[in-house]
């Protein structure tokens, strides 16, 4: 069963998410920004802007999930101006970032992320694994620009929704299997074997 905001609201005051905004935050300081926080079945985390990374080709390398060089990411610089804090996605690449939110997943729940439709009709594709029963820490969300325009991808604003999905508690949970991501730190992880 998915979840819905009574429940979200309930398992946040017990360290669900952190911090937690108990409502859709649409505007700050009289700025619109880009939806976060409670919404009927879900919950829309913000992206970071402490880590933003974005894949880069080094000639005669290939990249190995197995053998991960952290060379083939770069990090990108925060840019301000009167609209807020963002970082560019260029055209036809693909970065990394971190969610602004801790999260504390219940043994019995399995949280599914998907990608906001603000920046999905931008061509921006959100392609977040799932956050898995009693797994701890800050998501590492990965970002795809399909389109052949760079992207404003803004910091402290809405990035994916989390849905939180309710079954029978598993034998061996996240935490119990030692989950090589369980306790990621709020910075972008790289990929682990």
């Amino acid at each position: 069963m998915i979840k819905n905001d009574i429940w979200i609201t309930k398992m946040a005051q017990q360290g669900l998410i952190s911090p937690f905004e108990p409502s859709l935050i649409r505007q700050l300081e009289n700025l619109p920004v880009i939806s976060f926080g409670l919404s009927s079945f879900g919950y829309d985390i913000r992206l970071s802007p402490d880590d933003f990374r974005i894949f880069r080709h080094i000639p005669g390398t290939v990249v190995d999930p197995k053998n991960f060089n952290p060379e083939n990411l770069e990090r990108t610089e925060l840019h301000t101006d009167v609209n807020g804090k963002y970082f560019i996605l260029p055209a036809h690449s693909y970065g990394l970032g971190v969610a602004f939110e801790r999260l504390e997943i219940p043994d019995n729940i399995t949280v599914i992320c998907i990608g906001k439709s603000t920046y999905a009709r931008c061509g921006i594709i959100a392609n977040v694994t799932p956050a898995e029963a009693a797994w701890r820490g800050y998501l590492t969300l990965e970002l795809s620009n399909a389109s052949s325009a760079d992207c404003r991808i803004y910091a402290s604003e809405g990035i994916v929704q989390l849905m939180f999905l309710e079954g029978e508690a598993c034998a061996v949970n996240y935490e119990a299997r030692q989950g090589k991501y369980q306790d990621q730190l709020k910075g972008v992880t790289l990929a682990r074997v």
